[in-house]
């Protein structure tokens, strides 16, 4: 999740745990410094953009290394406060572990369980920001430090944000059996499936399918009623994938995305995409990996090349999608807004390119 997220869910914890033991404030301050903590080893710098993505939510994030790295933390919190140990310790190691396990409520994929594994676990059911969690955090961790009644308005604000993460998996879980009938009625058998919600909503889910060379994406909403889901089909580069199966920077991403990924040519190198964040035509995650033809054994490291749509073009579509609005994806609703002349026919099944919108770089 977002740094402020994670801020607001270590101070709420924080204080949940020391209660009257320490002022609400001091409890709130180590806790948003605490819940910051994991996400520091962003700042960590592998020489390459792809090694970059799948060694973030590592080891600070593993629920093991957490544990032993709670100890230290809370004895000097403790030190400084004079203040007895355990109480502190039980806070900050809930605070860690409560940062990782959210983190795992994500698409990205965190690796909970390093160092006996670097499998990375994503439910997938929240966006890295969703103000519906984050608001009742903030709310009650704000009117414990500043009224007498801390218990009462923190504890309210957990259990908010923890009724909301549970909406997210129901909610998840009516959107992929949307997804599943409404493919089968289309004729398409996935070999994957994966639905994520929308930025900054659970009411409109998006869907992507892989069916071998190629996936399907379409978006299905809380509030679309009883209309079937529109699927628009890509190529996810067949052949590519088949003749560069060996490349170690492909073999990375496939992994860690679960198989969600795709492989193009463009301009003589090779460009590899997470499929899961974002939609088309626009990735947070994808790469430059290189010349076509190079060899594996002497790659020059991988450059992030993601793009992500600008905010002025995206929120409208957004809102009105998620209230169930019918329109079409985002990146031909664009086209017919402008009157683009490059605009796709709306019944095309296989669309060969996007037409052109604004994007904004990733940072």
């Amino acid at each position: 999740m977002d740094s402020l997220t994670q801020i607001a869910l270590g101070a709420a914890v924080t204080v949940a745990v020391m209660g009257r033991r320490t002022a609400a404030w001091k409890a709130a301050a180590w806790g948003a410094v605490v819940g910051t903590l994991p996400d520091l080893d962003a700042l960590v710098q592998h020489g390459d953009a792809v090694l970059d993505m799948v060694r973030h939510r590592a080891e600070t994030h593993a629920l093991p290394i957490q544990t032993l790295a709670s100890f230290p933390i809370a004895w000097l919190i403790a030190r400084v406060h004079g203040q007895p140990f355990g109480r502190w310790w039980l806070a900050v190691w809930l605070t860690l572990v409560t940062h990782a396990l959210l983190d795992a409520f994500t698409v990205y994929g965190t690796q909970l369980l390093q160092p006996f594994t670097d499998t990375a676990y994503g439910v997938g059911s929240v966006f890295i920001i969703d103000p519906l969690y984050t608001l009742p955090l903030l709310v009650g961790v704000l009117a414990a430090v500043l009224s007498r009644q801390r218990a009462g308005w923190n504890t309210a604000g957990l259990a908010l944000s923890s009724a909301y993460l549970a909406w997210s998996v129901g909610a998840q879980q009516w959107a992929t059996q949307q997804a599943a009938q409404d493919l089968a009625a289309q004729g398409v058998k996935p070999e994957q499936l994966l639905v994520t919600p929308a930025p900054l909503t659970t009411l409109l889910w998006r869907v992507v399918a892989v069916d071998g060379g190629h996936h399907h994406e379409g978006y299905v909403g809380v509030l679309d009623g009883e209309r079937p889901i529109h699927f628009e089909r890509h190529d996810r580069g067949g052949a590519l994938l088949s003749r560069h199966a060996d490349h170690p920077q492909v073999q990375r991403i496939a992994r860690f995305s679960d198989g969600f990924y795709r492989l193009r040519e463009q301009d003589g190198r090779l460009r590899l995409t997470d499929l899961r964040m974002g939609q088309e035509p626009a990735y947070v995650f994808d790469f430059d990996i290189g010349p076509a033809e190079a060899a594996h054994g002497a790659l020059p490291p991988a450059v992030r090349e993601g793009q992500r749509i600008a905010l002025a073009d995206g929120l409208p579509w957004l809102r009105a999608r998620a209230l169930g609005a019918d329109l079409p994806p985002l990146n031909r609703w664009l086209a017919q807004r402008d009157g683009d002349p490059a605009e796709r026919d709306a019944t095309s099944s296989t669309p060969t390119g996007a037409p052109p919108i604004r994007l904004a770089a990733q940072p």
